[in-house]
């Protein structure tokens, strides 16, 4: 992208509201804001203006505040524009902004410039994205402290680490023929082993982050008339899927979003599995095998009169390999029996099977607690210490530990020094590529073009 010219947005969502913004940034902005308020504002002062039109016409009246450079969120001079927000003002304070020079801002530029210009990395960059999407009040907070930039100061602290260790082992290759008294001299596998650590604690961070950000998918399957719409009812505390005694009632997935403990959970209840010549049952069931290839997580739906059937036990063996299974047996009022939970042994970590009643809401709180178990999220107080990580983040740390782990084999016995030197590199790098420090031009086109237009 250019970065010589001049941009401009509607920086508030589409639609009516009381106040509209339009932003613009670039250089040298004071001949347009003259054009566009009859005046040059005050740096970093709300000034009542008249916004015109590029005939001179008074196009509304509000306030517009002027940030020079470099002090302004992209590192530009920055002018917003704050007006009433309805669109056909909006349009006019922006068309007005593009016939004064500028041209209409892409999705996510503001942002990108921000980066460029060095005013955030790139992991701060897209916390302010994750901002803007949070679902939940703890993503919120995540997102908050990964753009103030505790996430990056993590990442930071791993590559200085690496850069010292580094710098070590590279000064050693000019001693080949001492590289093994050299390299114990300098206690290199424990300096390698607390980096290790380091990394963990981070990566830790990280993968409760990724849960907060991205929820997680839970897809109940099981045979028909097994109480999967019932539980969907109950987990969302609301009547949102059709229930009847009659199997094969759900035909098409049903999608519910809940939280539970500021973590989103993506419910999607399924047609019951079962050979059937019903052709519309049919693509149900297909939709179901869809569903359940994109699930982190499923919920497998048995009736506790019957226990685990052939019929189920064919479900379960038929998901795809390594996927967490709860196996929760519903109808437990019909039998008078209690909630109860029993962890399987030589399974998954965390899978069980729990006993409780759909239609009475017995067990549906252990329930609750287990999905989050398994999912693989630890509770902590508001997130505190979570990084709001992304997939690429979440790779890139797991590349980085496994060169670090290359790194640990190749620094005992026979060292050889120019493969240990070129996977700590390797490690250095995947770990920069999460702040931005190493990064293609076509992954920022891909980061920055999700954002909304006018950030």
């Amino acid at each position: 992208m250019e970065n010589s010219d001049i941009i401009a947005a509607v920086a508030t969502p589409p639609g009516r509201g009381g106040i509209g913004i339009v932003r613009v940034s670039g250089k040298n902005l004071r001949t347009l804001a003259r054009k566009v308020t009859g005046s040059t504002p005050k740096a970093r002062h709300a000034s009542l203006s008249k916004f015109l039109d590029e005939r001179g016409l008074v196009i509304d009246e509000g306030i517009a505040l002027f940030f020079p450079a470099p002090h302004s969120y992209t590192g530009e001079d920055v002018l917003e524009l704050q007006g009433h927000g309805g669109p056909a003002v909006m349009n006019l304070v922006l068309s007005s902004c593009l016939f004064a020079g500028a041209r209409l801002a892409q999705p996510g530029e503001f942002t990108l410039r921000a980066f460029l210009n060095d005013k955030l990395d790139l992991a701060q960059a897209e916390s302010v994205a994750d901002i803007i999407d949070a679902g939940t009040s703890e993503a919120a907070r995540c997102a908050m402290r990964s753009l103030q930039g505790e996430f990056s100061a993590a990442i930071h602290s791993l590559v200085q680490a690496l850069t010292d260790l580094r710098m070590l082992v590279e000064a050693s290759l000019d001693f080949p023929e001492e590289e093994a008294d050299f390299l114990a001299g300098l206690d290199v596998r424990s300096k390698l082993g607390k980096i290790q650590t380091q990394l963990e604690q981070v990566f830790t961070s990280a993968r409760q982050g990724s849960i907060l950000r991205e929820g997680v998918s839970v897809v109940l399957v099981g045979q028909p008339n097994v109480g999967k719409s019932s539980l969907l009812n109950q987990l969302a505390g609301e009547e949102t899927a059709i229930v009847t005694e009659v199997p094969g009632t759900t035909r098409d997935a049903i999608r519910q979003a809940i939280e539970i403990e500021g973590v989103p959970l993506h419910l999607v209840d399924t047609a019951g599995l079962r050979e059937t010549d019903d052709a519309v049952e049919k693509i149900g069931i297909a939709r179901t095998r869809a569903a359940i290839e994109k699930a982190n997580l499923v919920l497998l739906l048995s009736d506790s009169r019957y226990g685990a059937t052939e019929v189920d036990q064919a479900i379960l063996h038929s998901l795809p390999a390594g996927l967490p299974v709860i196996h929760v047996y519903n109808k437990i009022d019909l039998l008078s029996g209690l909630p109860r939970i029993f962890h399987q042994e030589d399974s998954p970590e965390g899978a069980a099977d729990i006993y409780v009643s759909a239609k009475t809401g017995a067990g549906i709180e252990r329930l609750r607690w287990k999905l989050l178990e398994v999912a693989g999220w630890r509770s902590s107080s508001g997130g505190e210490g979570l990084f709001m990580a992304r997939s690429r983040h979440l790779q890139a740390l797991a590349d980085a530990r496994k060169y670090l782990e290359n790194a640990c084999g190749l620094a005992g016995g026979n060292v050889q020094l120019d493969l240990l030197a070129e996977e700590l590199r390797l490690a250095q790098r995947a770990l920069s590529s999460i702040t931005g420090e190493f990064s293609a031009d076509d992954l920022l086109g891909e980061i920055f073009s999700r954002f909304c237009i006018g950030k």
